[in-house]
C-alpha cells in the first residue's frame, strides 16, 4: 500500500505553485501527506481499498471547508491513472458541462478516461445534476463531486444511487498542528506565537485547515519582535466567524443537539449549544419558539413553570432586545435543563388526537350537553347531569365518554416533578370511579 501514496512525486502544477499562497505551497502531493481523513485514505478505508485495486467509482466527498476535498479528487486521479478535468458548480453552466463532457469522449476514444471534479456540486439544480447520469453510467467519466452540505437534501437520488458518498471529518487538533508544522518547515523558523497562543490560532481554525495556514500566513509576513501570546494574537487577527447558515443542516443539527441537551437535563452542554448558535448569528425569537415548545413537549406539567419561564424570557428579549435580553433566554434555558422531564403531555397528544380522528362524530352523553333550548330540555340533553361541585370531595365520578366507546387513558402522568403529585390524584379520582360501578 505504501508504494501507492508515497515515491510518486509529481512536479509542481499551477495548483501548487511555489511562490503562492502557504496553503497552496503545502498541498500534498500524494494521498499520503493528506492529514485528518486517514479513515478515508488509509490502507482499510475506502479511497485506501479503490486505489490498492486501481478502479475508482464515482464519489461523493461531503465535508466541511478546508478539510481536502479538492486535494483528495487531484490525487485520486494521479493514484489510478485517470485525467483529471475540474469545474465549480459555482462558475459552470450548462455550456461548460456540455464541453466537459465532449473532451472526456474524445480522450476516451483514445483509452484515457476522466475524472471529472465538480466543486460545490450541490449548487447545481435538479436538472443539472441530471445532466451527469447518462456520461457517468457509460464510464465517460468517473464523478467526484464535493459539498459542504447534506448530500440526501442536496442532491438528486438518481445521482446518489450511482456514487459512494464519503464523509470528510473536520481537521482536529492533531491534524491541524501537523498544518502548522509543515509551514514552519517550508518556512524555515517557527510561528511567532508562544505556548497558548499557538493552541488559541488552532482553536480558531475550527478544523480547517485552509483558514489555519492563511493565518500562519499572516503571521509569517509580520516583523515582531517577541511571540505573540493570546490577547496579542487576537489583536492581530480577526476573529473568525463561526460557520453556520441558518437554511443548512448546520443551523437544523445546533438545534437539534440543543433540544436533546435540555431533554438530558445537561445545563452545561444545553448552554454550550445555545451560545454556538446565538454567536453565530440565530435570531433569537428563533431560539425562544425552540424553547417553548421544548417546555411542553419535554417538561410539561412535571413543571407547569417551564412554560411560564420560556414566555416570560420571550417578554423580556421584547423589552430589552439584544444584548441585554439574552441573559433572560440563557436563564430560560438553564431553567429547562435543570427541570423534571415528562413527554406525558406529548404522548397525550398525539393519542388523544389519533383516537380523535379514528372515532370520528360520536355523540358526547347526554347528560355533559348543553340545553339552551325548551325543546333540548325535553328530549333529554342535560337530562342527569352531577355537579361536581355539590358532591362530596367534589368529584362525582360520571362519566364522560360517548357511549360507543369506552373510557381512554390517554395521559399517563411520570412520578417525577409536579406529575408524582398529579398521578397520585388521578388514581384517588379512578378509585372513586371503581367504587360507584
Amino acid at each position: 500500500m505504501a508504494d501507492l501514496f508515497a515515491g510518486h512525486e509529481p512536479p509542481p502544477t499551477p495548483d501548487t505553485p511555489i511562490d503562492g499562497p502557504l496553503a497552496d505551497q503545502l498541498r500534498p502531493r500524494v494521498l499520503g501527506e493528506v492529514v485528518g481523513q486517514e479513515h478515508l485514505t488509509g490502507a482499510e478505508g475506502a479511497i485506501g481499498r479503490m486505489v490498492a485495486a486501481g478502479k475508482l467509482t464515482s464519489i461523493i466527498l461531503w465535508g466541511p471547508p478546508g478539510t481536502g476535498k479538492t486535494t483528495i479528487a487531484r490525487l485520486l486521479a494521479d493514484a489510478v491513472g485517470l485525467r483529471y478535468a475540474q469545474i465549480s458548480a459555482v462558475f459552470s453552466g450548462v455550456a461548460d458541462l456540455k464541453k466537459v463532457f465532449a473532451e472526456a469522449k474524445e480522450h476516451a476514444r483514445t483509452g484515457k478516461k476522466t475524472l471529472l471534479f465538480v466543486d460545490e456540486i450541490h449548487r447545481f439544480n435538479r436538472a443539472q445534476q441530471d445532466g451527469f447520469l447518462p456520461f457517468v453510467e457509460d464510464g465517460t467519466v468517473t464523478l467526484v463531486g464535493a459539498t459542504t452540505e447534506n448530500p440526501s437534501f442536496e442532491l438528486n437520488a438518481a445521482l446518489l444511487s450511482r456514487a459512494q458518498v464519503l464523509i470528510l471529518h473536520r481537521l482536529d487538533a492533531t491534524a491541524l498542528e501537523t498544518l502548522i508544522a509543515r509551514g514552519e518547515q517550508a518556512e524555515g523558523r517557527p510561528l511567532p506565537l508562544d505556548g497558548p497562543a499557538r493552541a488559541a490560532l488552532i482553536a480558531s481554525a475550527d478544523g480547517d485547515g485552509r483558514f489555519l495556514l492563511n493565518q500562519a500566513e499572516t503571521l509569517f509576513s509580520v516583523g515582531l519582535d517577541a511571540p505573540l501570546d493570546p490577547a496579542g494574537l487576537s489583536a492581530l487577527l480577526q476573529r473568525r466567524v463561526a460557520v453556520y447558515d441558518k437554511d443548512r443542516e448546520g443551523h437544523y443539527n445546533l438545534i437539534s443537539a440543543l433540544h436533546k441537551s435540555l431533554r438530558g437535563s445537561d445545563p452545561q452542554a444545553s448552554l454550550y449549544y445555545l451560545a454556538r448558535m446565538l454567536t453565530a448569528g440565530e435570531q433569537p425569537l428563533y431560539v425562544l419558539r425552540r424553547l417553548v415548545r421544548f417546555a411542553s413537549e419535554d417538561i410539561g406539567l412535571a413543571d407547569p413553570q417551564a412554560l411560564v419561564q420560556c414566555l416570560a424570557a420571550k417578554d423580556a428579549y421584547d423589552f430589552l432586545g439584544s444584548p441585554e435580553g439574552e441573559l433572560a433566554i440563557v436563564q430560560a434555558c438553564l431553567y429547562l435543563a435543570t427541570a423534571p422531564k415528562s413527554n406525558a403531555a406529548y404522548k397525550a397528544q398525539k393519542a388523544a388526537f389519533r383516537t380523535a380522528k379514528e372515532t370520528g362524530s360520536l355523540m358526547p352523553p347526554q347528560n355533559i350537553l348543553n340545553a339552551p333550548t325548551k325543546l333540548m330540555k325535553e328530549i333529554g340533553y342535560g337530562s342527569g347531569y352531577t355537579y361536581d361541585h355539590d358532591t362530596e370531595g367534589g368529584f362525582s365520578g360520571d362519566n364522560y365518554w360517548p357511549e360507543e366507546m369506552t373510557p381512554q387513558s390517554f395521559y399517563v402522568p411520570t412520578d417525577r416533578g409536579m406529575e408524582k403529585r398529579i398521578a397520585e390524584r388521578m388514581a384517588w379520582w379512578d378509585e372513586r370511579r371503581g367504587e360507584g360501578e
